[in-house]
């Protein structure tokens, strides 16, 4: 029996659900940009959470000032629950030195999880070290929790990028749990072998950026991500019944427009399409 999303509206403030813990039901929140809360196995992990203006006060003033297009729908420390925050790349989009300490302070028991490759950036915005810091690289399975087992995968943002080490800079994770799997696939662009690993984790679910890429940026330095119909292409490849689709509405740079997506999910078939909304409960259930 395949598990399935279902949507339903919060019908509270994110930061009045997330002061409760997890049910047990696998549940899927959106904190805007790459940034979800996923609830599973009883546990709450965080990935990507980019709940500060750090990025506006660092290119104030600049011909992108990073501007916010939507607030944080919660407050870093208004997280509870947490056993792991989980960061795919060091981009401050992504691992956010005005989110990370604030949201393990307020979780003393949470661990991080980063990729190994950026190491030094993981412990100087976090503040993580010691046992609290878990070292990810692609293709190794990491169990901090019982009962879950999150396999890291190779991630291009726009390129395949590794460390003297062989390390790759740019991960995603396939969490998974009593029988189900989530996979974020990081920032990626689609590449050789990407789809072959990751359909034979069998994700139930795939989140997926969709802002696309644009030479302009690329050129200046921004690096993109899938577009709306090559995250469709993956998501369908890898096997996944459901793709929420992410990465819009925070920069208006770089930003794929919320009607583009909702006219693609008017005519999709055979696949479950779903446009990252924050007042949006995602719950995976059997069908």
């Amino acid at each position: 029996m395949r598990a399935r999303l279902k949507k339903t509206p919060i019908g509270e403030s994110l930061t009045e659900r997330l002061k409760r813990p997890p049910t047990g039901q696998v549940e899927v929140y959106w904190l805007g940009q790459a940034g979800f809360v996923i609830d599973i196995a009883g546990m709450r992990l965080v990935i990507d959470p980019y709940l500060s203006d750090s990025l506006a006060a660092k290119y104030q003033n600049t011909a992108r000032p990073h501007v916010r297009m939507m607030p944080p729908p919660v407050l870093p420390d208004e997280i509870f629950h947490v056993d792991l925050v989980l960061c795919t790349h060091a981009h401050t989009d992504h691992m956010d030195p005005g989110t990370l300490p604030l949201l393990l302070s307020a979780n003393p028991g949470a661990r991080l999880i980063a990729p190994r490759a950026v190491a030094a950036q993981a412990m100087e915005r976090s503040g993580a070290q010691g046992d609290r810091l878990i070292l990810a690289r692609a293709g190794e399975p990491i169990s901090p929790l019982a009962r879950i087992e999150i396999i890291p995968t190779r991630a291009a943002h726009e390129t395949l990028e590794t460390d003297t080490d062989g390390n790759h800079r740019f991960l995603g994770y396939a969490i998974r749990a009593d029988g189900t799997c989530v996979w974020h696939s990081g920032d990626c662009i689609p590449f050789d072998g990407l789809e072959d690993e990751v359909r034979r984790l069998q994700p139930d679910v795939a989140l997926l950026p969709v802002n696309g890429r644009r030479a302009e940026l690329s050129q200046n330095g921004v690096p993109g991500n899938f577009s709306l119909h090559e995250a469709i292409t993956v998501a369908r490849y890898v096997g996944a019944a459901d793709l929420i689709a992410h990465h819009y509405g925070l920069f208006d740079f770089n930003t794929e427009q919320p009607e583009t997506i909702d006219a693609e999910i008017a005519t999709i078939t055979g696949l479950g399409l779903h446009r990252a909304r924050t007042d949006i409960l995602y719950t995976l259930q059997n069908e």
